[in-house]
């Protein structure tokens, strides 16, 4: 190890180094997210002999109502974290959905409600962002398919960080706003997401940014383990026995995983073994065609799917997220773009939870692996809803009814609902058929 990532070991117990997926390498913990010598991924290591000796269960629920009650096990060095409320959110025991698809134990964790921008990258960028204040940046920057751009956006302007995003041209007309109340300078990209990512990285080497998802990207995307922290707190201190997400790079997925690793390491769960289901779009679905295929690599794709959110076509940690579908016995399904407008009514309509596409993409493929028999109806199952449908309502325009318009009189009111109960009856006569 290196004195400077001696030096800064000593600022803070818990992360020690920035190390290779793939040859095991160390680095200073700086802003870099390849390896030097062999190209693989960095990610944040950590002192977990340190983490057994310090975290108690009790010591994490005597902290904020938020992440960073899980500060010890993300890689910041300051006790004064840029702290927006990020995270905490509802874990939901979906009973009636439960019902509708033949499962027993069904929870919803849901980060449609997450703050400030309704989405689970509000939990990334809030690491991300608070390693790019101690690292000295004062600009931040994303490639972003909507989600993302929001929450760089909004954290940036609490914390008082300059702003720049990256966008393709073509996203929903809610996360274009949703990024440009903030006032950062946005760029609408004319291309894909593969391709906008292409752009950024030469941006981040050219101007020196901080990128929460290129040259940031081993703390921005610790973030995401909170969603496994909060899981097993909230359940009780113990993991459930499946879990279903969505897939875009396939970096939460595997963070997931880590966060379900790491507290079992510490012993603040009792460790078990965890299937995990991972849900693309059939429009967008390099992982879940490896997987059918059997193959150990990810052959990138060009994205046409309402699933914008979640459409990348070269997914980073594709090849990570295959490897643990596989060893946890889990799957990688995809599903069309009409299922997805189902899953999302289909969760509104028992749950009362308004997702956006990426959600309805993981709603339909855990239907999907129920009605396949690849989910026991007796495992507590886990399905990870990551955004709010306000932001992709153009996907269920024309999908979810018509108001019924009528005059300011009783006997109008007593017509139409009339009308309304025998539709229902008609609807229902056809799914019984």
């Amino acid at each position: 190890m290196t004195q400077a990532i001696a030096n800064q070991t000593k600022t803070n117990a818990t992360f020690r180094a920035l190390k290779c997926k793939e040859c095991g390498a160390e680095y200073e913990l700086q802003a870099m997210h390849v390896c030097e010598y062999c190209f693989g991924p960095l990610e944040v290591a950590y002192d977990y002999s340190a983490l057994r000796d310090t975290v108690t269960r009790e010591s994490i629920q005597k902290g904020p109502h938020s992440i960073w009650r899980y500060r010890p096990f993300l890689p910041v060095a300051t006790d004064n974290p840029i702290d927006v409320g990020t995270g905490l959110t509802p874990l939901v025991r979906a009973n009636r959905l439960a019902r509708r698809l033949g499962l027993k134990k069904l929870y919803i964790k849901n980060d449609a409600v997450n703050m400030p921008t309704l989405s689970f990258k509000d939990r990334v960028v809030s690491v991300a962002l608070t390693r790019a204040r101690e690292l000295g940046f004062t600009t931040v920057s994303c490639a972003s398919t909507g989600n993302l751009a929001n929450s760089t956006a909004a954290i940036a302007a609490h914390a008082g960080l300059d702003c720049c995003v990256f966008i393709p041209a073509d996203l929903e007309a809610g996360k274009v706003l949703g990024t440009l109340i903030y006032s950062p300078t946005v760029m609408a990209v004319q291309g894909n997401y593969d391709q906008v990512n292409r752009l950024c990285s030469e941006v981040a080497n050219t101007y020196g940014w901080g990128f929460v998802n290129i040259n940031l990207r081993p703390y921005y995307s610790e973030g995401s383990k909170t969603l496994g922290y909060e899981v097993a707190e909230q359940l009780g201190w113990e993991l459930p026995d499946h879990v279903v997400a969505p897939l875009a790079s396939g970096s939460l997925f595997t963070k997931i995983y880590k966060g379900f690793q790491e507290f079992t390491e510490v012993g603040l769960v009792e460790g078990k073994h965890v299937r995990f289901s991972g849900a693309q779009a059939d429009g967008c679905s390099p992982i879940a065609q490896a997987y059918r295929d059997g193959k150990d690599f990810i052959k990138p794709v060009k994205p046409s799917t309402i699933a914008k959110s979640i459409a990348i076509g070269n997914p980073a940690d594709g090849v990570y997220a295959l490897d643990i579908a596989r060893k946890t016995n889990g799957n990688i399904e995809s599903v069309s773009d009409p299922e997805i407008i189902e899953g999302i009514k289909l969760l509104a309509e028992t749950e009362g939870i308004f997702t956006e596409t990426a959600g309805g993409t993981t709603i339909a493929v855990l239907k999907k692996l129920v009605e396949a028999g690849k989910i026991d109806p007796e495992e507590t199952t886990v399905a990870y809803i990551t955004g709010n449908g306000l932001k992709t309502q153009e996907a269920v325009q024309g999908y979810a009814g018509e108001p019924l318009t009528i005059e300011p009189k009783l006997d109008s009111f007593e017509r139409a609902l009339e009308r309304s109960r025998t539709l229902e009856r008609l609807d229902w006569q056809q799914v019984l058929v």
